[in-house]
């Protein structure tokens, strides 16, 4: 062995000798260490986009966090009890309060704003407002902030205080939104007088008519009346409608409000700034929201805004709900990086088995000129560290290049692991093969080989983890802590499946090589006789890489089917058919909308139908139900094509004085077979129910009765027309319903379909399963090229012999070709029978509904998302296995037939 002074000097030498292979090495690492570091950023990327949608997507009124604290009790000195409310006071408060917040809350200074508001509204006095059932209006008056900053006056001005405002101060002027102006018949210079104020009313002078900037945003929508006026409704019966809308008056102001009975309140609304809240702070989120409801966060705020004040949000619903989905997801996504992190491994250690199989005879002749097995193990990890840790630097660096907003530490932690494992895999394994010194190189064929003791304690231990895992899942599914062993599921049955098929091949090759002999040809046999005779790891590695990335192409193509075909249905649950339009009032379709639409290119079937409430009267009680009239020709086929309850036209007629009707089974439960008598909106008729589904195109979910729209006497016509077309143009057709009437609105079932897959922590998770499917089955690939490359000299030397018995390039190919077919057979074979199975048995225990839909709890679609084995996952990539395997060993026949048969003929070539 060479000295440690002499070691680097032996390391360059010995990487200057394979120079392709040693490049080649550095190529894995480097693809490997950015997968496995790309991953985890990757994940938690989509998980942070996901967080910062569900807060950007939610109203203001849950995300602002609300400091609110009553005013200064009547005990207090008027004069303090007004100087407790001025701006000066409050901006104090609010600089401290946000100065409290605890990480990683942090307001935003642009949106948020603090004030004194009336906590109960006002009534308006003004004969000349708006009074929809007789009631007049209320307001809501706000003292606020930064006006200046957020609106646009489109009339007059902001309101001032032109003197101090005080307690008794009756007069005081405000500014009020576009919206509420429109809706109020309010312009500058009007008048609102308020009741609710002791000595007399309020009275407060708009000055202004204001567009907000950003409407939006938090400023104007945490109180939503401030910006758009709304319609309440009492509780009364009957119950009835009046106006609340709110004023925004001068920050001065505020003291006006003391003098009233409108409950005034002090508050502090800070709007999260959420632009660098990151999926890993969901924890920290929750928490500090926790402490300032209710806890030490709360305390300090109290001593900032008073002893009596309150923090509100609904931050930590979102962040639940939010949480709840990313953990369904998490799961099913770990299965997708199980697989291509367990194809990556075996890659690896293929590609040291290569290397040391190419090493075998320097090895063992070091050892046998008294090499030390530390000594070797040494100069190998140096070999191997060389190019290894450059590269996985650079597969680190470029996955920080590619998703750039992300924690380092598991993508270091995955680059590193990388780094280690192949420096230390060509070493172990050199160190196992010599650990004596031998004269020869024993025999390790499948024909030959008799697994050992250890073997099958492995075996057996490995069977039992993939039942356990497979029997947790099934029970209790992906929930709780401790999922890994479960998500590693699919690639623990690959492996049982691999090894017991790696026992049980060499059966028909030794039943199939007998009959080979007895052909006139020497391919077949000398095929079967090689592809018995080749090294077990020659033949286990690959067909685990090959049924693990099989089986993970499997259980990825069914997740990814299931999901797609939960987003159908719900979408077309959703239309009721490709396309729905419905008057947004009671009036019924324009006359000529039934032939516009069907003049549309790409629609196939178009057919109107109208909605009638009937009741029905027991000796109980009187219920309602949903009378749907159609055109039964045509509804009929329109059913059958969409899959919703298709049925045969005749169902629906007339006969005995009744009415044929459909129902849903909750209604055919309470109506019975027999004729029973309903009363519609145009009067009583009996109906007779012939047939129940579950569902209709017009009534996709709840209860419904169709009948013939022609037995419906005094009907208003019918007010929603379905059409069904799989390439109808969505832009003709609203071009089409925008001609024939302006109260129409249009649901397209591709648009509905389009918007369920916009979430980014659902995109993020399939994009994740599409790339670890692509991955793994390269890395199958590399499988097979590495296998083929650990006896490549061994067939080039075979080719060489053959061709010089007279065996031609033609026949070497097709040697090859078939040598390699009984394994890539095996692997297809397996592999779609081990996916099939994988996914027949992980089916019950996997939850898609949270992948397949937004904000979904499993009853968004009947049945819910469901996995099940997808036909072309399954059969696409184990049938393309066969030729990519036959493909790699012609192409090394066709390499080898390139050279002369004396250059791999040498003399005292003992192969």
């Amino acid at each position: 062995m060479p000295t440690d002074a002499q070691g680097a000097p032996w390391v360059r030498t010995r990487l200057r000798t394979a120079p392709v292979a040693t490049v080649a090495f550095g190529v894995l690492v480097l693809v490997t260490a950015f997968l496995a570091a790309v991953l985890p950023r990757a994940v938690e990327a989509y998980e942070t986009d996901g967080l910062r949608e569900a807060l950007a997507t939610t109203s203001p009124e849950s995300t602002v966090l609300e400091l609110k604290a009553p005013p200064p009790g009547l005990e207090r000195p008027e004069k303090a009890r007004a100087e407790a409310v001025r701006p000066e006071a409050l901006a104090a408060v609010d600089s401290a309060a946000r100065s409290l917040l605890p990480e990683p809350l942090r307001a935003d200074p642009a949106e948020s704003a603090y004030g004194v508001r009336t906590a109960k509204s006002l009534e308006a006095l003004d004969a000349s407002l708006p009074r929809p059932d007789g009631l007049p209006p209320r307001f809501t008056l706000l003292a606020q902030s930064g006006a200046a900053g957020h609106a646009t006056v489109r009339e007059g001005r902001l309101p001032t205080t032109g003197t101090p405002v005080t307690v008794d101060t009756r007069v005081v002027e405000g500014a009020v939104t576009t919206e509420t102006a429109r809706t109020l018949r309010l312009r500058a210079g009007s008048t609102l007088t308020l009741a609710g104020f002791p000595d007399g009313p309020l009275t407060v002078r708009i000055t202004g008519i204001l567009e907000p900037r950003h409407p939006q945003r938090s400023y104007w929508s945490a109180e939503p009346v401030l910006r758009t006026p709304a319609l309440a409704v009492t509780s009364g019966r009957p119950p009835q409608n009046y106006w609340e809308a709110g004023v925004l008056l001068a920050p001065g102001a505020a003291p006006a409000l003391l003098g009233g009975l409108g409950e005034p309140e002090k508050y502090w609304r800070m709007a999260p700034a959420t632009g660098r809240l990151t999926a890993g702070d969901t924890s920290a989120l929750v928490a500090a929201v926790a402490s300032l409801e209710d806890g030490p966060g709360l305390v300090r705020m109290r001593g900032a805004a008073g002893p009596t004040a309150q923090l509100s949000t609904g931050l930590e619903q979102i962040v639940d709900s939010y949480t709840q989905t990313r953990d369904a997801i998490t799961p099913v996504v770990a299965v997708a990086a199980f697989g291509i992190a367990a194809v990556a491994v075996v890659v690896l250690v293929m590609s040291a088995g290569v290397a040391a199989a190419r090493r075998d005879a320097e090895l063992a002749l070091l050892r046998a000129r008294g090499g030390s097995l530390r000594g070797i193990a040494g100069r190998l990890l140096a070999e191997t560290a060389v190019p290894a840790v450059p590269a996985a630097a650079c597969g680190l660096l470029l996955a920080e290049l590619a998703v750039g907003e992300a924690r380092p530490l598991p993508a270091v932690l995955g680059a590193g692991a990388v780094a280690l494992f192949p420096c230390v895999a060509l070493p172990v394994r050199a160190v196992v093969a010599h650990r004596r010194p031998r004269a020869h190189q024993e025999r390790d064929d499948l024909a030959h080989a008799r697994p050992g003791g250890r073997r099958t304690v492995t075996e057996l231990t490995l069977l039992v983890l993939a039942v356990g895992s497979v029997a947790t899942l099934r029970r209790r599914g992906t929930d709780g802590a401790g999922d890994l062993l479960v998500s590693a599921a699919p690639v623990l049955v690959g492996l049982v499946a691999a090894l017991l098929l790696v026992r049980l091949y060499p059966l028909p090759l030794r039943w199939a090589v007998g009959p080979a002999g007895r052909l006139r040809g020497v391919v077949g046999f000398l095929s079967l006789a090689r592809a018995g005779r080749s090294p077990a790891a020659v033949a286990t590695l690959p067909l685990l890489a090959l049924l693990t990335a099989l089986t993970t192409a499997a259980f990825g193509g069914s997740v990814l089917a299931g999901v797609a075909d939960a987003r159908d249905r719900a979408a077309l649950l959703e239309a009721g058919a490709d396309a729905r339009i419905d008057t947004t009032g009671t009036e019924p379709l324009p006359a000529g909308l039934v032939r516009a639409v069907r003049d549309v290119a790409g629609v196939r079937q178009v057919t109107a139908v109208g909605f009638e409430f009937a009741s029905e009267h027991t000796s109980d009680e009187t219920r309602s139900l949903t009378v749907v009239g159609v055109e039964p020709e045509t509804y009929a086929e329109l059913a059958r094509q969409m899959d919703l309850g298709g049925f045969a036209a005749d169902r629906l007629g007339a006969g005995g004085g009744a009415l044929d009707a459909i129902a849903s089974p909750e209604v055919a439960e309470r109506l019975g077979r027999a004729p029973r008598r309903i009363v519609t909106d145009g009067g009583a008729v009996t109906v007779r129910i012939t047939a129940v589904r579950p569902r209709t195109p017009a009534v996709p979910e709840g209860g419904f009765l169709l009948v013939d729209a022609a037995g419906l006497q005094g009907s208003g016509g019918p007010t929603t027309l379905l059409a069904a077309g799989a390439g109808l143009d969505a832009k003709a057709l609203r071009a089409a319903v925008r001609g024939a009437g302006s109260n129409l609105s249009v649901t397209l079932r591709g648009e509905v379909r389009a918007a369920l897959s916009d979430s980014p922590l659902q995109a993020g998770a399939e994009r994740i399963y599409v790339w670890a499917v692509v991955a793994g089955a390269g890395y199958a690939l590399l499988a097979l090229v590495l296998g083929l490359l650990r006896s490549a000299p061994e067939r080039a030397a075979l080719l060489a012999r053959l061709r010089i018995l007279g065996l031609t390039a033609g026949q070497g190919r097709r040697l090859l070709g078939l040598e390699a077919l009984p394994l890539a057979l095996l692997a297809a074979g397996g592999g779609m029978a081990v996916g099939w199975a994988t996914v027949e048995l992980l089916a019950p225990g996997i939850d898609l509904d949270r992948l397949a839909l937004p904000g979904a709890s499993g009853g968004t679609v009947p049945g819910g998302a469901t996995l099940r084995a997808d036909v072309w996952s399954l059969a696409l990539p184990a049938v393309g296995a066969v030729p990519l395997a036959g493909a790699v060993a012609v192409a090394q026949a066709w390499w080898a037939g390139r050279r002369t048969p004396i250059t791999h003929l040498r003399a005292g070539d003992m192969r």
